[in-house]
């Protein structure tokens, strides 16, 4: 795990001074909210519905126990009690006083941490796949080159002021698990022809007002050149995005306005003509940097744990975790813990402070100090022993933790939504309790297999409801909620915008719809093996459309 120099300690420092000042300022009435506004922006403070909420960084996902323990210290401190991560792998306090905000990043400041572009037209925290350095089927683990495009970007002086927000995202697997086509500049860690080990570059993709799927800029680009390609990206970016509509600001619409070959061509003449040493990673820095996210090292065990096979025969609760909740380790007898934020009827990505400094405990006590940030909303143990299960198991009983629903039904992506958000139209949160609650973590949500709800309280699309397997919109019609539903999208390596399926449903309907949609499936799927998003692929809308919107429809 990267450890902050003398540099980055003294940078968060003074941001923390600057900061201070600045919130004095505008208590004593020196500053107003619109003087306030940039500068608290900058700091990851924004003003909510009914109080400020501040949304602190974790670049890569990536937490230790001693930050995570801080979290929960803030939460009981500063906040009521909790946090609620995030689907850029972020933290976000939702009551914090105005007046505490400097002392909380403070507190932030003393285990590497910070706020710094959470919020802002500039180079949001980076994301990556949240099982990277420890995936059985990882080509090269992609922290590293994360944490080189963090101290690239941080405060970059030409990258501040952007025509809008910019966010990047990293996969080293065939399998992507960080959603890198729908982000405006997306990394996949390939191999060419030669062996070679480099990056597929994707641009132009988001949700939003206006999802689109990024396109393929780059087959292969050597890793040396990767932050000299990423700067003629921005800068072309910094100076031909549009300023004049921040609808229509984000990169995404540059590309589709002028076409992917345009942009491709004025790249890459902007890469050749700039490209110099300066921005070339030597193998000296990328092997210093890489040190930092080694394989901590983990004892040599048997690759199948009858511990664990003991347990599971006996215990279908801890059976169930086992299926949905362990992935294969790169090293035989270790797994990669989730851990899900999702109870049945509870809020999604909430995790109270002795949540909190309980999974912390788990870190240190079973998984190498180390706790990684999904951006489906759960907490992550990398690097777990298997003979280790059952006690972490018990553990994550006792905080309610133990759901084993992992990419099942109830493993709900949902943003705060009207609850919170001063942007939202609706809620969201009520919706997805509610759709846990109806479909419950037994043997039904089993039957169902893989799938994907996302729901989003606006058209903003925090929930990122546009590549949900179902995907649900939250929308104000003349005061009255109203809940739109997109079918068919994803954000693996299949990526696909969700089709809107007709009108809007009552926050009385939209439960019962999204059951009919589940059943439609049930009765339609070929087989156990044809999971929902499947067979939305082979059969198409209309079935699911009659099911939802022509009550007595046979099928």
């Amino acid at each position: 795990m990267y450890r902050y120099d003398e540099f980055d300690a003294g940078f968060v420092a003074e941001r923390v001074a600057q900061f201070r000042d600045q919130v004095a300022r505008r208590l004593s009435g020196e500053l107003t909210e619109d003087q306030f506004k940039p500068l608290r922006l900058m700091n990851g403070v924004y003003l909510q519905l009914h109080a400020y909420m501040l949304r602190i960084a974790v670049p890569y996902g990536t937490l230790s126990a001693r930050q995570m323990r801080k979290l929960a210290f803030i939460a009981r401190r500063y906040d009521r009690g909790y946090g609620h991560f995030t689907t850029r792998q972020n933290i976000q306090f939702n009551w914090p006083a105005l007046a505490d905000c400097p002392d909380i990043l403070a507190e932030l400041a003393t285990v590497e941490m910070h706020a710094i572009q959470t919020s802002g037209n500039c180079i949001r925290n980076i994301t990556i796949d949240h099982f990277a350095g420890a995936a059985a089927d990882e080509i090269e683990d992609p922290r590293p080159y994360g944490e080189i495009l963090r101290q690239w970007s941080s405060i970059h002086p030409e990258y501040s002021y952007l025509p809008r927000k910019f966010k990047i995202a990293l996969n080293g697997a065939p399998h992507d698990r960080a959603a890198i086509q729908v982000h405006d500049l997306g990394f996949q860690i390939v191999k060419n022809d030669k062996g070679e080990v480099g990056f597929a570059v994707y641009v132009g993709g988001g949700q939003g007002r206006t999802p689109l799927v990024a396109r393929k800029l780059r087959d292969f680009l050597p890793k040396a050149d990767l932050l000299a390609y990423s700067n003629a990206i921005l800068r072309i970016y910094n100076l031909e995005g549009r300023r004049d509509n921040k609808y229509r600001a984000r990169v995404k619409i540059l590309v589709e306005d002028r076409g992917i070959e345009d942009i491709r061509e004025e790249v890459e003449a902007d890469f050749a003509k700039h490209r110099d040493e300066h921005l070339t990673l030597s193998q000296a820095e990328l092997a210093r940097i890489a040190a930092y996210f080694a394989l901590p090292p983990l004892k040599e065990r048997q690759a199948v744990s009858m511990v664990c096979e003991t347990r599971k025969a006996g215990d279908p609760a801890f059976a169930r975790f086992l299926k949905y909740n362990v992935v294969p380790h790169k090293k035989p007898g270790y797994g990669i813990v989730t851990i899900s934020l999702k109870p049945v009827g509870g809020i999604p990505g909430d995790a109270s402070a002795e949540q909190m400094e309980a999974v912390a405990d788990l870190a240190e006590a079973y998984s190498q100090d180390e706790i990684r940030v999904a951006h489906e909303q759960n907490l992550v143990l990398p690097h777990v022993a298997l003979d280790d299960l059952p006690a972490i198991f018990d553990k994550l009983v006792e905080q309610g933790l133990a759901e084993g629903n992992i990419g099942l039904v109830s493993d709900i992506i949902a943003c705060p939504g009207l609850d919170y958000c001063a942007l939202a139209t609706a809620r969201s949160i009520p919706i997805a309790q509610r759709l846990s609650e109806r479909f419950g973590n037994g043997e039904r949500a089993a039957d169902i297999g893989p799938l994907k709800i996302n729901v989003s309280g606006c058209i903003n699309a925090c929930g990122h409801h546009h590549v949900g397997h179902i995907g649900i919109l939250g929308l104000d019609k003349k005061g009255v909620e109203s809940y739109q539903i997109a079918l068919g999208g994803s954000a693996d390596e299949t990526c696909e915008i969700g089709q809107v399926m007709g009108p809007g449903f009552s926050s009385d309907e939209i439960i019962d719809a999204i059951e009919k949609l589940v059943d439609t499936y049930l009765k339609l799927r070929t087989g156990k093996d044809e999971d929902f998003l499947a067979a939305v692929r082979r059969i198409g809308m209309e079935p699911f459309q009659k099911a939802i919107y022509f009550a007595g429809d046979n099928l």
